[in-house]
């Protein structure tokens, strides 16, 4: 009896598991979870190639690489002279355009890592390596965007401006421009601070107002970039040199602090290893004491910056309890894709709740929180980890700024929700917040 009880019980929930697997299976039979709610754009072919590009029909036949040439010669003669110039042109057998793309014309395709791979099996190989590391990292990054639940629900402006730069992981020209492909423009950090810029992830600024991006701007432009990322090959370290050394293709096995995102044990032992790992590498110019402090003051600055967000955390969560957040969850519309939503509406407190992944669709006091995390802590933890003194400064006192405000805003949100207690008033707004053209638009177009 106590065997066929314990059968009865996991039975259900056997049927249950494979009933979500299969509705995850169907769910990504296209481009991500949530494929079959939504139509992309048509640039998204270029930034999503393998799921995305259909060729151009204009012209049938296929065609030798020779021909490809000799014809684009006179359509888009700047591509030619780029690949005129490359490694790919100037091998002993020239790697055509037919190599990457095909030959027959109705049936063309963008290069995919994949395709990259084909010859370059090291290098990619180490791209797809990242992904056993999990996000943030440029293997996961485009897989990130199309499984999110607001990618769906978001204006397809603003999903075209998120995967400019998580296309990453779908090609190979974010740092490798098209159809030169080459190895010297990747390493210069302006490779990387195409999409490594801005509020979230301010690696330009921090890194160009450190001692080692002042010397680079000052003399950089006078270097030999055609030189490997080796020991006293170049004077200062660029963002390739510390997070691909040797041109290993492979960025985030390093990471300490995962980006910054998240509030870790720095000292555990893959930590250590990887500890060791940014020792030995500073050690090609420091002393390796003098590296072990920088990494000590990093992990202090992070302490700092995860105390202060504890407290604005903190501060919401008790808003929450007391019922004092508005609009509340269940006056605001729910994300298409979330059923759970629509059953329990919730409002989602700080990182592990999923709260710091909200971009929109919350209150003024959580976006302000999201802003804080999202923003003003990750410029501390940026400006740490490139010696940007002046920064990490302006942005904790910032951070300082965002935890006084949310204070300041619970308490308006407390002396208001008393008085309208005290005079009977219902303020709730109803279905305000789940109409209007914002919304409305969103759900027709995507």
């Amino acid at each position: 009896m106590k065997y066929r009880r314990i059968r009865y019980v996991w039975l259900p929930v056997g049927v249950a598991l494979l009933a979500g697997i299969g509705y995850v299976n169907w769910s990504k039979s296209g481009a991500g979870l949530y494929s079959r709610l939504w139509q992309p754009e048509a640039l998204f072919a270029y930034w999503n190639p393998a799921d995305f590009y259909d060729p151009v029909q204009s012209l049938t036949g296929s065609f030798a690489g020779r021909e490809c040439v000799t014809c684009h010669e006179g359509v888009t003669p700047g591509i030619v002279n780029d690949w005129r110039k490359s490694r790919h042109s100037q091998a002993r057998e020239p790697v055509y355009c037919t190599a990457c793309h095909g030959n027959d014309h109705r049936n063309l395709h963008l290069p995919t890592p994949q395709i990259c791979g084909g010859c370059h099996a090291t290098q990619y190989g180490q791209f797809v390596d990242e992904k056993r590391y999990g996000f943030p990292s440029h293997g996961l990054a485009m897989e990130r965007a199309l499984d999110a639940r607001h990618f769906v629900d978001k204006p397809k402006a603003e999903v075209s401006a998120c995967l400019q730069c998580h296309s990453v992981a779908s090609k190979c020209d974010s740092c490798h421009t098209r159809h030169l492909f080459n190895a010297a423009e990747a390493r210069r950090p302006e490779a990387c601070i195409t999409c490594h810029s801005g509020p979230p992830h301010p690696d330009d600024e921090s890194y160009f107002a450190s001692r080692h991006g002042q010397i680079y701007l000052e003399e950089g432009k006078d270097w030999d970039w055609s030189k490997p990322l080796h020991k006293g090959n170049y004077k200062v370290p660029t963002c390739a040199y510390c997070h691909m050394e040797d041109g290993k293709h492979q960025v985030v096995d390093k990471s300490i602090w995962k980006f910054g995102i998240r509030q870790i044990n720095p000292l555990t032992s893959s930590n250590e290893v990887k500890r060791n790992r940014w020792v030995k590498l500073c050690s090609d110019c420091h002393e390796a004491d003098w590296s072990r402090r920088q990494l000590a003051k990093l992990d202090t600055e992070r302490k700092q910056a995860w105390q202060k967000l504890y407290a604005a955390e903190s501060v919401l969560c008790r808003l929450r309890a007391d019922d004092q957040l508005f609009p509340p969850a269940s006056q605001r519309p729910a994300y298409p894709t979330d059923w759970l939503d629509e059953i329990w509406p919730r409002e989602r407190i700080g990182f592990f709740e999923g709260q710091a992944s909200a971009f929109y669709n919350v209150s003024p006091i959580e976006r302000d929180y999201f802003e804080m995390w999202y923003f003003d802590n990750l410029s501390t933890y940026k400006a740490a980890a490139h010696g940007d003194a002046a920064l990490q400064r302006r942005a904790h006192a910032a951070m300082d700024r965002d935890l006084q405000s949310i204070k300041r805003e619970a308490r308006i949100l407390r002396t208001l929700g008393e008085a309208e207690r005290e005079l009977g008033i219902d303020a709730r707004a109803g279905s305000y917040w789940r109409i209007g053209d914002y919304t409305d638009h969103n759900r027709e177009h995507n």
